[in-house]
């Protein structure tokens, strides 16, 4: 399940290959429409991990524990005699790891719950002649909570999606991560389970867990919402049992890492490669873009990526991102660079080039935007306070990162006076007949004709 998902290829393709590590797409003096001439992820669309979701989804509904034991053993290589993580091991997580981990951990923690209860509003309520409304926010009973673990185990990820669950009201957090080669989940990503107070783990990944989440085993009760990021089995899965109606997930495609980086002469060239490096050490499937106006910006960073790589303890995951999924961008200035931004419609959007902040402006597509050369993504990703679950695959055009709403249903309650009924009854009956709905306008009629 590792294999890399495939790009479109753009109209022209790339050029040469920067310092062997970004593949060049000159734009300059192209007018018009971008959309077709930037690479962009195909993994939304890849019938072949669709059809292996397909049958990985069809066998736990059919199977329950049992084909989440059987996929854990073919995809992670380990054989489970239980799926639950006891509460007890969970909980003595949080004294296994290092004192400086633990502050990190809670004071991410209070960062991201003290951002997150911003979002919270009271009920709204609206009145005109008669007819009243009241919109209820109710938080679902139970999420799920999907932490990806394989290359890197993300405790930061429990902390994303576990903490604006408890913030919206959840009463009840069920986790899901692959477990490792001992059959463990990463005592990091238990600790930050017992610091987001995460009710159930499980140590299952991969489309199996989105499965059972989705449809419950007889281990793993079903959750009312799915959040989380993964890899593009996970994400698709997500999408399919949405698409099913078993579980609500939000609308963000929450795939492999991707950055888009707009610089020029004014850069670092060692800060934009090495936020160039941190999205792409997540691993193949993602997306690195420097964007820029400048050939010399563009030779200096990707020299500096070129040397950080080298010196990664991840730089084969790295050299896998960059070898499909890492362009330079060749624009004829600003303007085009945040036009071929908001085509990329990247997942992280860092402006480090001069007057970056009246960049914002232009904004139209990102997961999350970050401004100048002290606000690295790296900072979203843990401790800023905003979400680090963001969209991917061009799913910015139309979602957002996750937000407490992710977790909450929104009931309209309507309350009607006679006199609002009155008022209204004409074009209902009007309505309802036009549509062959006659008792649609009895029930009204009957109700105004009555003195």
């Amino acid at each position: 399940m590792d294999q890399m998902a495939p790009l479109h290829e753009p109209a022209a393709s790339p050029g040469a290959v920067l310092s062997g590590v970004l593949r060049t797409v000159d734009l300059r003096g192209r007018t018009g429409a971008l959309t077709k001439l930037l690479p962009a992820p195909e993994i939304v669309d890849d019938e072949d991990a669709a059809q292996v979701v397909r049958s990985i989804l069809a066998d736990v509904k059919a199977r329950g524990d049992v084909a989440l034991l059987d996929a854990t053993q073919r995809f992670d290589r380990v054989r489970l005699e239980s799926l639950r993580v006891e509460a007890a091991e969970v909980k003595a997580a949080l004294g296994d790891i290092s004192p400086s981990l633990r502050d990190a951990l809670e004071a991410a923690a209070d960062n991201i719950g003290d951002y997150h209860r911003s979002q919270i509003h009271d009920d709204s309520s609206y009145e005109r002649d008669g007819v009243k409304v009241t919109e209820l926010r109710l938080a679902v009973e139970r999420a799920g909570l999907y932490v990806p673990g394989g290359l890197a185990p993300l405790a930061s990820t429990v902390l994303m999606t576990a903490i604006p669950a408890r913030v919206a009201g959840v009463a009840e957090l069920a986790m899901c991560s692959p477990p490792g080669p001992d059959g463990k989940i990463a005592t990091s990503v238990l600790a930050a389970a017992a610091v987001a107070g995460v009710d159930e783990v499980y140590r299952v990944g991969g489309a199996q867990a989105i499965g059972a989440l989705a449809y419950g085993t007889e281990s793993v009760p079903a959750v009312d919402v799915i959040v989380g990021p993964g890899n593009r089995y996970v994400a698709i899965a997500e999408r399919m049992v949405a698409g099913q109606g078993a579980v609500g997930v939000p609308s963000a495609f929450t795939g492999p890492s991707e950055v888009a980086v707009v610089a020029d002469d004014t850069t670092d060239p060692s800060f934009a490669a090495v936020d160039l490096v941190v999205q792409a050490e997540h691993g193949p499937d993602g997306l690195s873009y420097l964007i820029t106006w400048s050939e010399d910006a563009a030779k200096r960073i990707a020299g500096e990526v070129a040397r950080i790589t080298a010196q990664s303890p991840r730089r084969q995951a790295i050299e896998a991102t960059f070898e499909r999924g890492g362009f330079c961008v060749l624009v004829d200035g600003p303007d085009q660079a945040m036009q071929a931004a908001n085509v990329i419609a990247a997942e992280h959007l860092e402006l480090m080039c001069a007057d970056a902040a009246a960049l914002v402006s232009k904004v139209m597509s990102a997961g999350a935007v970050f401004v100048g050369p002290w606000a690295p993504a790296s900072v979203g990703d843990y401790a800023a306070g905003p979400n680090h679950v963001l969209p991917t695959a061009r799913s910015a055009r139309f979602s957002n990162a996750l937000r407490v709403d992710d977790f909450c249903k929104q009931i309209h309650v309507v309350e009607v006076s006679r006199a609002g009924l009155e008022r209204l009854a004409a074009p209902v009956e009007a309505l309802a007949l036009s549509e062959g709905l006659a008792a649609h306008a009895l029930s009204v009629t009957m109700r105004v004709s009555q003195s």
